[in-house]
């Protein structure tokens, strides 16, 4: 019955009167205004069912009176009338005759109910009725009403929460499926608004209907709520958890996806809300490490919690399930949170869950696709697939680590597991003996024993951790668990991806199948979006599964999971090779085949591979991963006891069943995927081998394989169970061999490679041991030969190379001779077989048979050798006329000869030469007289035999005459294959590809012959290299006239340079041993007694011949265009010879430079006149000194000859007039020998680095050397004069500089130097002082631009002059001085720098003489800098090494400041002498108060011309300076007077003894000092302020120091007593006086204007001092201070002008 039928309406209206009347009976006495509201209400209803046809609308309508009494009755609280009020109010619901104004007042009575605690599953009940039974109820009311579910679930009763819950869960659902709705009645109505791109108002819902907009609301506030947010919508709610939170999130994303997906809003919420809250909430799980304490880090990290973490893994599941598409970005975050949470580090429950979500993925290979797609293959992305394959494979690993320690319930965790172990131990009789027992199915590797359970069928993910909602401790995870999880995550993951590629690959090829039909003519590609994808998925996971699979291969002990991990390594190999990814399918492979084979067995091909992956070093999360190798005491059934194919006997091997069981799957491998295997063949074939042989099968007649004989080893045994499998795999063997007819070309190919390694194992085998070797491998290479002879071609190179290589060159003979009988026969049967077409016109086919003869050469067996010597001379006789092309092959053969193969050997095969030159050159083709320069060549190079050598020396000088007299002939011949060549080559577009090939075809045989000699000139024995060299200079003097001029560029540049070159290589590096003796008794003279000294001898010739040919050809060297570069080639040679370390080469390399200097401009006479180049045809071309760099061309220098020409000259530089043209051309050529000059000199000239002064340096020049290089400069410079910069002045100085500071050896310096007292230069500092001498008159005559170079040269010579105080370092090396020498020891010795020194400063005064008023020299502040350096000896002063220095010193600067003074003071106004004052100042200080004593020694007469010194210096102050005060800084005067004042005290000293100390006391340059400060403390004649200023400072000064002198008296006349002072003390005080009483005078005289307040002041101070002297005992000073304190008298008072004036 229907709520709405006749019938349910009538009762609905009796039920309702019924109620009222029982509330009003209720609350009759207590609650009368509710009894009457229910009176009232049975009016109402009765009313309403008379009027109204419709009366359930017009309940509705009236619903809000109509209820108002029960909510009345339950506003009462009593639990009796309420629960009546609320069923009543339920039954209205039901009818849905409840308005919405109604139900908000229904809602706003239960909340207040619900605030009161009362009825609350009632209340509960009441709301779900509401909410489910219509949909009136919206926004605000429907908040308020879910918020009252959510307050009521945190109550205190257990039931009431558990209900709350539930109902929550309902009205969510609820809540969701009226929008569910809405959007099903909306959706052909009317289009949806578009959506607003960019919402980013998260309240902006406006474009939601009612529905959506409360689903939208309560979704937003969960977040909220989740996040421990208020909620914007559900106002009043007091308490939350995070796991109710977060499964309500959890269903809504799960049930309704939909919403999220259609509704723009709600994606937007996901993206902005979900994602940042689920990465939030996981934050302490990812930070968290187990066994952490939390001292370590700062903060106590919050420890993950099992309820929270589990349920985020379940939302991150639903997220990456429904929404990967929507969130690609956040889910690469989820997925990459995943995999960390699978670290060793994290709790084990916490792995636990993970692996389980892990394992959810893993069953949706189309899933784990799109994230390969969107992650893996992108640029910069997150390898997220590639992370989880590995993730679950690092895991793996770790849980056989981590079990050992971090789970002591691991050792022994049920009895099955010990029961397992117990009978896997007990050997191989218990595994035979215990084949009932049925042992758990589990992993063990190294002690480490895991069950393996069942979790889940195959290709689903049902987890049990992740349902476990009600736990809040995390749980405890059985043992196993894990694994099992993982195990089965992997091979899901494996099946899942292979089927999918191989379903999408089957469907490819149908298609393409298809496609090929309807049009045959067009072969399609099919697109390779997919391959890529598909390629990119096995790239990315095959290191992670292989790691993992190959370690539980090991570990597994159970028949079936072996199965099935082998199987899953099968199918992935197969996958790899059908989508040809070569190096996983080899990966794959080699895991299967080590799998195959004994433990440990040490097979290379395995080994090899595998070391080559573990190259690739795969790593899993930051560890590295190795291909895991077996444990040894895996525990299985052993089915087999072998002999190891090896080379020593090393007793068993013991196979056992899985070892077996593997062995099966490879064959499987091999057959059913025969053709993808190509490489791998060789894996397979070498393992099945060794599996073979262990198993004691031999090859029989015709290579089948049986069972073989028991008389091979004492220790074959097989269990009956193997030996049913033998036939078998037996049979299957012998077919894989028969069909190689019918693979194709590639495959055969494959397989023959792969015969022939294992062939070549054979070969290794057999070294060393008379032990039969296998010889199947090459017995079955000649049967597939002989099988497959019709396409020979396509085996020929492989067969015969291999038998070439390794069975020819076996030092067993026996195999040896059958290797080359094998060869021959194969030889004679391919020339036997009916070829088509035949051989004569099949010239490729010929010379292919015949090579393998020619590949015998490289056989070292001198037995295989003669024989082919041998035959070689049977093929001469028989077919020599008629061998045409065949001839390189056989010349080939002859010249195969090598030094180790004895002297008998080489004799034969030098007669065949020698007939060859004498008979056959005519016969041969031209072609192949190159290759008889070469072989000739060859024989020269040998070293057994010095006299073949020799020989063949002559051949090559008796070849060239046959090329000169039959010249013609040979040329035409040779033209004339050119051009078919030249056509050929034309018609495949490539160049003509021969030797030397722009050259002429025979100039190009005489180019053979020189590099062929050219190669005799570095042999390493002098003799041939001496012979050689004179052949080879000789026949380019004799015979060069026939080369064309093109072909004389490549003599330059690749015969004689690159001779240089070789010999410039071979010297620097050869050894410096001596040699006893040359062999038999001959002496060797000491300057040929090393290997380098002999090589030093060939240098210097071969240098010496390269120069003299560019003496004699020049013109014609000249013509070739590249001259200049040439130049600068042989200039960079003589650099590096100059540079040796040899002296005899060094010294012979400078004469070489000068010898090509002479010729650097040729001599202009009558018969080559200055246009002679021109008339020669020479363009008018500038040569560009940067073309492309030729062989052992020198760094490119940075200032093209081009950029100084036109620097200096000023104009652009156009192409020069024809007459100008060589003399620009010479510029150039000059300019480079500058640049190597320069080079050769920075070289040679700079100090070793790095090590002690102990070390001994490798090599420090020899001074002749360096006087050779510092004399070659002058006459450099003439002609590069108008180009020389500063820069290369700069560079100059570097030099010299340099050359000076290199020390000499103690045992040459007696040589170099006459004897230590002598003050003389060596020829070396001669050298460089003209040098600079040159320089400077060239300056001095040069044009204006010249003169900025005066302080460079300055700069120069000041650095010498420094020489005298400080000697220059050489590096670091310690030396000693030449005095302190010994001449035996081997020490260096510095020179005696100082006559240098001294030289050279007097060369500065001359100059600055001269150069004084320059421009340059006055902004370079030259003066300043004479100064500077004369500081130090003038301050060393008795400091000095030698006395003569300092009075040098001195001499010099009263000279230099006489010059130098007029100058600074008619520029003071410029400001550039401003700096030079001070410095000044100091030298005058340190001079003047040097801190050096003088030596004991010195006599008083000495003393005295000392101080007359000092004294002259003072004069100078007076005289130049203070005159001049008004043009000098203050300071500087203020220094000055600061410096008299201390001069003019007495120094004292207590060192003298009293006889002296009248003299030692400087008496005389006090005195001096003294009347200069009186000369200059006034003046009468003020002119100028400046003056005046002068003036006063200077009597302010004598007025502190006439102070202190008085001062001092009186202190020490108080302290003497009865002793009288000094005399000098004395003296010094009537001094003082004197000068006071003059003062007076001169102040007495003076205008009162021109005295100051202050010297006022200072005069009458000295008063009281002077009144304090009268009670001294001496009367000359008494009388002396009756003049002084005389004049007083006139002052007793202040002169009144001075009050006036006021100054100061």
């Amino acid at each position: 019955m229907s709520t709405s039928s006749p019938e349910a309406v009538k009762k609905l209206l009796e039920n309702m009167q019924t109620d009222l009347r029982s509330l009003s009976m209720e609350c009759k006495k207590k609650f009368p205004p509710v009894k009457e509201a229910a009176e009232s209400g049975i009016v109402k209803i009765k009313t309403i069912a008379a009027r109204n046809s419709d009366i359930l609308a017009t309940l509705k309508e009236n619903s809000s009176e109509v209820v108002q009494p029960f909510l009345m009755g339950c506003g009462t609280k009593e639990p009796k009338i309420t629960q009546l009020c609320l069923a009543a109010i339920q039954r209205l619901m039901s009818h849905e005759v409840v308005s919405e104004a109604a139900a908000g007042n229904i809602i706003n009575m239960l909340w207040q109910l619900m605030e009161n605690g009362l009825e609350e599953l009632k209340l509960l009940q009441t709301v779900l009725v509401l909410l489910t039974t219509n949909t009136v109820v919206h926004d605000q009311v429907l908040s308020k009403a879910i918020v009252l579910c959510f307050r009521l679930h945190f109550t205190k009763d257990n039931i009431t929460n558990n209900t709350a819950a539930a109902t929550v869960r309902q009205v969510v659902t609820v809540v969701f499926e009226r929008m569910v709705a809405e959007d099903e009645r909306f959706k052909d109505i009317v289009d949806q608004p578009p959506p607003v791109q960019g919402n980013t108002n998260r309240r902006s819902v406006s474009t939601l209907r009612p529905s959506a907009k409360d689903a939208y609301m309560l979704f937003q506030d969960l977040c909220q709520l989740v996040n421990a947010d208020a909620p914007y919508w559900l106002v009043g709610m007091t308490e939350m958890t995070r796991t109710f939170g977060l499964e309500l999130l959890e269903s809504v994303l799960n049930d309704f996806p939909g919403v999220f997906l259609q509704h723009q809003e709600f994606s937007f919420l996901l993206k902005e809300r979900v994602c940042p809250l689920v990465i939030k909430l996981f934050s302490p799980n990812i930070k968290f490490r187990q066994g952490n304490s939390s001292a370590a880090s700062p903060a106590p990290v919050e420890k993950p919690y099992f309820p929270i973490c589990m349920r985020l893994l379940r939302v991150v599941s639903v997220l990456i399930k429904h929404f990967y598409s929507l969130l690609v970005t956040e889910c690469e975050i989820f997925l990459s949170l995943l995999v960390k949470f699978l670290d060793g580090e994290k709790p084990q429950w916490l792995r636990a869950v993970a692996v389980e979500s892990v394992h959810r993925l893993c069953v949706q290979p189309h899933l784990l696709r799109s994230f390969c797609l969107s992650y893996d293959m992108k640029q910069h992305s997150t390898k997220v697939f590639r992370d989880i394959v590995n993730a679950l494979g690092s895991f793996i690993q770790s849980l056989f680590i981590v079990l050992n320690t971090g789970n002591p319930a691991a050792t022994n965790a049920s009895t099955g597991g010990s029961g397992a172990q117990g009978a896997a131990q007990g050997g191989p009789g218990a595994g035979g003996q215990g084949g009932s027992l049925t042992t758990q199915a589990a992993f063990e590797y190294r002690g480490t024993w895991i069950p393996l359970m069942t979790v889940s069928v195959q290709g689903s993910a049902k987890a049990t951790y992740l349902e476990m909602l009600d736990k809040v401790e995390p749980p405890s995870i059985p043992e196993g668990y894990a694994m099992s999880v993982a195990f089965s995550a992997l091979l899901d993951l494996v099946r899942g991806i292979t089927s999918m590629i191989e379903r999408e690959l089957a469907k490819e090829e149908e298609e393409a199948a298809v496609r090929r039909e309807a049009n045959p003519d067009q072969n399609t590609q099919p697109e390779p979006g997919a391959h890529l994808v598909w390629e990119e998925m096995v790239s990315t996971c095959w290191c992670g599964l292989l790691a993992a699979l190959s370690l539980l291969l090991d570990a597994s002990t159970d028949e079936t999971a072996t199965e099935s991990i082998l199987k899953a390594e099968l199918t992935v190999a197969a996958l790899c090779g059908r989508l040809g990814l070569v190096t996983p399918r080899d990966a794959f492979i080699t895991a299967i085949c080590k799998a195959s084979l004994p433990p440990h067995y040490a097979l290379t091909v395995l080994s090899s591979n595998t070391a080559n992956l573990n190259n690739k070093a795969y790593s899993i999360q930051g560890q590295s991963v190795q291909i895991i190798s077996s444990s040894s005491e895996s525990h299985q059934q052993v089915v087999a006891v072998g002999q190891p194919l090896s080379v020593q006997p090393q007793g068993t091997v013991v196979l056992t069943a899985k070892n077996i069981q593997c062995m099966r799957t490879l064959l499987n491998l091999a057959h059913c995927h025969g053709a993808v295997l190509g490489t791998s063949w060789q894996l397979v074939l070498a393992t099945l081998q060794h599996l073979v042989w262990i198993l004691g099968l031999k090859p029989g007649v015709g290579g089948a394989l049986k069972p073989g004989r028991a008389v091979e080893g004492p220790s074959t045994v097989l269990t009956t169970a193997v030996m049913t499998d033998l036939p078998v795999i037996a049979n299957i063997l012998s077919r894989l061999f028969e069909s190689s007819q019918y693979l194709d070309d590639v495959s055969l190919h494959h397989l023959i490679n792969a015969l022939c390694s294992l062939s070549l194992e054979a070969v290794e085998m057999a070294y060393g041991t008379n032990k039969e070797p296998s010889l199947f491998a090459v017995a079955k290479l000649l049967e597939t030969g002989l099988v497959n002879m019709d396409r020979i071609e396509i085996l020929w190179r492989p067969l015969t190379g291999h038998l070439l290589e390794k069975v020819c060159q076996h030092p067993n003979a026996r195999m040896r001779e059958w290797g080359a009988e094998a060869v021959t026969s194969l030889i004679k049967a391919g020339l036997a077989y009916k070829h088509n077409p035949p051989l004569a016109q099949n010239q490729r086919l010929q010379l292919l048979l015949l090579n393998p003869l020619k590949e015998l050469s490289n056989v070292l067996h001198a037995d295989i050798r003669q024989k082919q010597l041998e035959s070689v001379l049977q093929i001469l006789q028989s077919q020599g006329d008629s061998l045409g092309p065949g001839w390189p092959l056989v010349l080939g053969v002859i010249g195969a000869i090598r030094n180790d193969q004895g002297e008998s050997l080489i004799r034969t095969a030098f007669q065949c030469l020698q007939l060859v030159v004498t008979d056959f050159l005519p016969t041969m083709p031209c072609a192949c007289l190159q290759i008889v320069v070469d072989v000739a060549g060859s024989f020269g190079l040998q070293n057994q035999e010095l006299n073949i050598s020799l020989t063949s020396i002559g051949l090559l000088w008796n070849i060239s005459d046959y090329f000169f007299q039959r010249g013609e002939a040979i040329t035409q011949e040779l033209e004339r294959e050119e051009a078919v060549l030249q056509k050929h080559a034309q018609e495949k577009g490539e160049p003509l590809n021969r030797p030397f090939h722009p050259a002429p075809p025979f100039d190009c045989l005489w180019l053979c012959l020189y590099a062929k000699l050219g190669q005799l000139c570095v042999d390493p024995r002098p003799a041939v290299r001496k012979s050689a060299g004179q052949t080879m200079f000789s026949t380019i003097a004799a015979h060069g006239t026939l080369l064309q001029q093109s072909t004389w560029h490549i003599v330059v540049w690749k015969v004689l340079f690159h001779l240089l070159d070789c010999v410039r290589k071979s010297s620097t590096t050869a050894d410096k041993e001596k040699i006893e003796s040359g062999g038999g008794n001959i002496l060797i003279h000491h300057s040929r007694d090393t290997a380098e000294k002999q090589w030093a001898e060939t240098w210097v010739l071969t240098l010496a011949g390269v120069a003299r040919i560019f003496n004699t050809r020049r013109y014609l060297l000249q013509q070739l265009g590249d001259f200049f570069k040439a130049w600068e080639v042989l200039l960079d040679h003589i650099q590096s010879a100059a540079l040796s370390k040899n002296s005899e080469v060094s010294l012979a390399a400078l004469k070489s430079f000068q010898e090509i200097l002479q010729i650097a401009t040729p001599v202009k006479d009558s018969a080559m006149p200055t246009d002679a180049l021109a008339a020669m045809g020479v363009s008018p071309v500038l040569i560009d000194p940067l073309s492309a760099p030729g062989p052992g061309r020198p760094l490119l220098r940075s200032d093209s000859m081009l950029e100084r020409l036109t620097s200096y000259n000023g104009a652009e530089l156009q192409a020069p007039p024809p007459g100008e043209e060589s003399a620009l051309e010479d510029a150039a050529l000059w300019w480079s020998a500058w640049n190597t000059w320069y080079r050769t000199g920075t070289d040679s000239t700079r100090p070793p680095s790095g090590g002690t002064g102990t070390d001994r340096p490798s090599f420090v020049p020899s001074q002749p050397f360096l006087t050779a290089l510092v004399q070659i400069f002058p006459a450099l410079y003439q002609h590069i004069k108008t180009g020389f910069s500063m820069e290369d002045l700069r560079k100059l100085g570097v030099i010299l500089h340099g050359a000076v500071s290199i020390p000499i050896s103690s045992d040459a310096s007696p040589f170099i130097l006459p004897s230590y007292t002598e003050a003389v230069l060596t020829s070396l500092q001669e050298a460089v002082l003209t040098a600079l001498d040159v320089l400077q008159k060239a300056i001095c005559v040069g044009p204006e631009n010249l003169q900025v170079m005066y302080p460079a040269v300055f700069e120069q010579l000041l650095l010498f002059v420094e020489f005298s105080c400080k000697p220059p370092q050489y590096g670091k090396l310690e030396t000693k001085h030449v005095a302190n020498a010994k001449y035996n020891q081997a020490e260096w010795v510095a020179l005696n720098y100082v006559p240098f020194a001294e030289r050279s400063l007097e060369v500065v005064v001359d100059l600055y003489h001269k150069t004084a008023c320059h421009k340059a020299v006055i902004n370079e502040k030259v003066l300043q800098n004479i100064i500077k350096t004369l500081r130090m000896p003038l301050g060393l002063k008795y400091g000095c090494p030698s006395e003569s220095t300092w009075k040098l010193a001195v001499s010099s600067l009263l000279k230099v400041l006489s010059t130098g003074l007029p100058v600074a003071r008619q520029h003071a106004s410029s400001g550039k002498f401003d700096t030079m004052w001070p410095e000044l100042a100091n030298a005058f200080e340190d001079f003047l108060f040097t801190k050096s004593t003088p030596p004991d020694n010195v006599s008083i007469q000495e003393f005295q011309k000392n101080e007359a010194i000092d004294v002259e210096v003072v004069q100078l102050i007076s005289t130049e300076i203070l005159p001049f005060a008004i043009f000098i800084p203050k300071d500087f005067v203020g220094q000055i007077m600061a410096m008299l004042n201390k001069g003019s005290i007495h120094s004292q000293s207590s060192s003298f003894t009293e006889a002296e100390v009248d003299v030692r006391m400087r008496e005389e340059f006090s005195k001096v000092c003294f009347e200069t400060l009186l000369q200059f403390s006034f003046s009468n004649k003020v002119s100028t302020p400046q003056e005046g200023y002068i003036s006063r400072m200077a009597l302010s000064v004598l007025l502190k120091r006439s102070q202190d002198v008085l001062r001092r008296y009186v202190d020490d006349e108080r302290l003497s007593g009865r002793c009288p002072l000094p005399r000098q003390q004395v003296t010094e005080i009537i001094f003082v006086l004197k000068a006071i009483s003059t003062l007076m005078d001169s102040l007495k005289k003076t205008q009162p204007e021109n005295v100051d307040g202050t010297t006022w002041a200072q005069v009458i101070a000295l008063y009281p001092t002077l009144v304090e002297c009268i009670t001294c005992s001496s009367s000359e000073v008494s009388s002396a201070l009756k003049e002084a304190m005389g004049p007083f008298k006139d002052f007793m008072q202040p002169p009144v002008s001075r009050v006036q004036n006021g100054e100061s």
